[in-house]
């Protein structure tokens, strides 16, 4: 078992197999992470996943984030970790932000990485992230007929819902 790459040895290795899929990055931050773009997400990380000493096995966490109206922007953040080399590294993706008829995609990852299920529904659910492939996304926290993305930065609550008051 060899030892852990550095982040730039990580982002070389993507770089050579995938030379467009990188679209930012910040090597300078507590967590480094690479901007993937969302058509190269899912072969960006079958390759992290496959590639003999990198072997990304745990996706630790898979969050959506809305970076408001203003820039217009959606995304989620992929925290990856190899349990036997003991490296890290976050991926981000980012798509425009969409409108409630017609969400932001990004595809899914599940195929990779079984526990993304949950974590792409929650922000399918919540952020309002279409996730291309996913297998079964619905609604995981809020009741299927909820309006709207409850933690969209421009949601507003609605006051009542099927008769109960939802806001004081």
């Amino acid at each position: 078992m060899s030892t852990a790459q550095s982040f730039a040895d990580i982002q070389a290795a993507i770089a050579a197999q995938f030379p467009a899929a990188i679209v930012g990055e910040d090597a300078t931050v507590r967590q480094p992470w690479l901007q993937i773009a969302p058509d190269q997400l899912r072969d960006v990380a079958f390759f992290l996943r496959d590639t003999e000493g990198l072997y990304f096995d745990y996706l630790e966490c898979l969050s959506g984030v809305d970076y408001g109206p203003k820039p217009g922007k959606i995304g989620a953040v992929y925290h990856l970790f190899s349990i036997p080399y003991q490296h890290a590294l976050v991926l981000k993706c980012t798509v425009d932000r969409g409108t409630e008829e017609q969400l932001p995609v990004i595809p899914s990852v599940v195929e990779v990485w079984k526990t993304a299920d949950w974590h792409e529904r929650e922000a399918y659910d919540l952020i309002g992230i279409h996730f291309e492939g996913h297998p079964d996304l619905r609604r995981i926290l809020m009741p299927a007929d909820w309006p709207g993305h409850p933690l969209r930065k421009d949601y507003e609550n609605p006051e009542f819902y099927h008769g109960i008051q939802t806001a004081y």
